[in-house]
């Protein structure tokens, strides 16, 4: 009889011991649940926890079929062990209006934006669609998501901020000078002023510059308090980051972050922006974020 329940002890302990080493190896779903406010599962054999928000408040078609969230409209965050620490990656649904202050809640929360793109075309509204990453402790990385929820439901319904303006570059009056001191040569040519800086990477083995489309280039129309711009970065990946955050304080909008090519050497990313306002002060934002790049340090 003591022989049995010894047995059954250790059985216990064993099965106890397996358990806890099972939830060892997944992120603490009890903390990420509480900080994201969200409900999440538990796929044990990935050692994922995942966290889900449906985006059933957007009423939205494609090509006049009705989507659902099942049909890719779901937020979504997900956790994995890394060594001692904590990744997550995740994919958050957006309508245009919303990119700016959720993208702003992810940068200042210490998560990173890693793409900006479309998955849809005929989309009616437009959807747009952010992945986010990270690495760190299961509280600081839950809370991030958390903050970039929140903002997801603050932004919602047309609560978000939509930058209008009525410029035409036909009637354009820029101070192109004040411009060039700023950004460099550029050239003006029917109410544009254009400035395009290249950069250089390898495909196929054989160098590819500026011609190529490899290149950093911003346009401006307008005048000089009241300017539009819009244009592309090209950066290498460890550039992105930094390069977001300068735009983003600048109050430029972010409108795409993608890949132009595959198979290059170095890997080469490209961000496309918009920004409205003073002429001098979007410059100044752009070559801000110049600086945090290779090509704008030469």
């Amino acid at each position: 009889m003591v022989k049995l329940r010894i047995a059954g002890m250790v059985l216990v302990l064993l099965i106890a011991a397996t358990a806890s080493a099972t939830a060892a190896g997944l992120p603490d779903g009890a903390v990420i649940e509480k900080l994201t406010g969200l409900k999440g599962t538990a796929n044990e054999n990935e050692g994922v926890f995942k966290v889900l928000m449906p985006r059933s408040d957007l009423s939205a078609k494609v090509a006049g079929a009705k989507i659902t969230p099942p049909m890719g409209l779901t937020c979504w965050a997900a956790f994995i062990k890394a060594g001692d620490a904590t990744m997550v990656m995740g994919d958050i649904v957006l309508l245009e209006d919303q990119i700016d202050a959720v993208m702003d809640a992810a940068l200042h929360n210490g998560l990173e934006v890693t793409a900006l793109h479309n998955h849809f075309t005929f989309d009616t509204p437009r959807i747009m669609f952010m992945h986010i990453g990270g690495v760190g402790r299961d509280e600081d990385l839950a809370a991030a998501v958390g903050r970039v929820f929140a903002a997801v439901r603050d932004t919602a319904g047309g609560k978000g901020k939509v930058p209008t303006t009525d410029i035409d570059p036909a009637q354009s009056k820029l101070s192109t000078n004040k411009l060039e001191e700023i950004l460099g040569k550029g050239e003006f040519k029917n109410g544009v002023f254009k400035v395009t800086i290249g950069r250089t990477t390898k495909m196929h083995g054989h160098d590819v510059g500026k011609e190529m489309g490899i290149n950093t280039w911003a346009a401006f129309a307008g005048t000089d308090s009241k300017a539009v711009v819009d244009g592309d970065f090209a950066m290498l990946e460890p550039e992105l980051q930094e390069v977001l955050k300068t735009l983003r304080r600048a109050g430029i909008g972010i409108v795409a972050i993608h890949n132009h090519m595959t198979h290059e050497e170095p890997r080469i990313m490209f961000l496309h922006f918009w920004g409205t306002g003073n002429a001098e002060l979007l410059a100044n934002g752009i070559k801000g974020a110049l600086a945090k790049t290779a090509a704008g340090k030469r």
